[in-house]
């Protein structure tokens, strides 16, 4: 389900504006760090609760959102990606163990299977995915025969009412998650250009787009009216902005201040090196995982 956010009446005399902005992936990611550190249930949670990030790129740039510092690679955060055209994960370790946070400050040497355990219900997870379909459904890649860190976090945080915020770009929308993942499966395919992946559904996580990210930031109305383009543009993301002129403003003040945001940068270490090595063949590849 998408974050609900009330956006502001309109203020009286204001002339209602429209702006069109193009965001490229490293952008789109930018902004949904931002956005996420100013939720108010974050925000609580970094006040009262634990912070629990999960492993992942948009994550690396949540991290230095909250701590002002740099984490690169930023691919090298995660271990699932996409990258070289063919699924694939990072074998090497991340470069920011900053992922606990209780009451603002960093737990060091933290393991994240452990410190749940000790959630309530005001704490919050965050997880990056890799599908949003326009009912608010989300879904995450899980290659991990252990069901991986979704796998891990989901049956704990649901029964006990914590917060399961989903951060996930417009340009990883699919027309239903839910059809998408009866199509998957770690022992589904036969071949496969790297790791074979299932599509694993994620209800009541409360998922951040680019259209929340502008109402959280700016209290405007973001409509999402294109995808794509060539020339490093490859899964951009266009959207109308539209609301009161003021407030417009400082949403496409906030847009031009993230262009230009660098590409995200890769670890050196893979699982795969290359689809064709392997002859396609989705289990030779998936065996590189040694089980994890």
């Amino acid at each position: 389900m998408f974050y609900e956010v009330e956006l502001p009446q309109p203020k009286s005399g204001q002339k209602q504006i429209s702006a069109m902005v193009v965001l490229n992936p490293a952008e789109c990611r930018r902004l949904l760090a931002k956005a996420v550190v100013a939720v108010p249930e974050v925000r609580n949670a970094w006040k009262n609760g634990m912070i629990i990030l999960a492993r992942g790129i948009t994550n690396a740039f949540v991290t230095e959102e909250f701590f002002d510092i740099s984490v690169e690679p930023k691919a090298g955060q995660t271990v699932g990606m996409v990258c070289g055209g063919i699924t694939n994960g990072n074998s090497g370790p991340p470069p920011s163990t900053w992922h606990v946070i209780r009451q603002g400050k960093v737990v060091e040497g933290a393991d994240s299977n452990v410190e749940i355990l000790g959630f309530g219900s005001g704490d919050v997870f965050i997880k990056g995915a890799n599908a949003v379909d326009n009912e608010g459904n989300a879904g995450i890649y899980v290659s991990s025969v252990k069901a991986g860190t979704i796998g891990m976090a989901w049956p704990i945080l649901t029964p006990r009412g914590c917060h399961l915020i989903i951060l996930v770009s417009l340009e990883k929308m699919v027309p239903s998650v839910i059809e998408a993942a009866k199509h998957t499966g770690i022992y589904h395919f036969k071949y496969s250009t790297g790791l074979p992946t299932k599509l694993v559904p994620v209800p009541l996580g409360e998922v951040i787009t680019e259209i929340q990210a502008f109402a959280i930031l700016a209290g405007v109305k973001a409509y999402h009216i294109g995808s794509g383009g060539v020339g490093g543009s490859e899964g951009s993301v266009h959207l109308s902005l539209e609301g009161d002129e003021e407030r417009v403003e400082k949403a496409f003040e906030l847009a031009k201040s993230i262009k230009g945001e660098p590409q995200v940068s890769l670890p050196d270490t893979f699982f795969i090196s290359s689809a064709a090595d392997y002859d396609y063949d989705a289990l030779a590849q998936l065996a590189t995982l040694k089980g994890l």
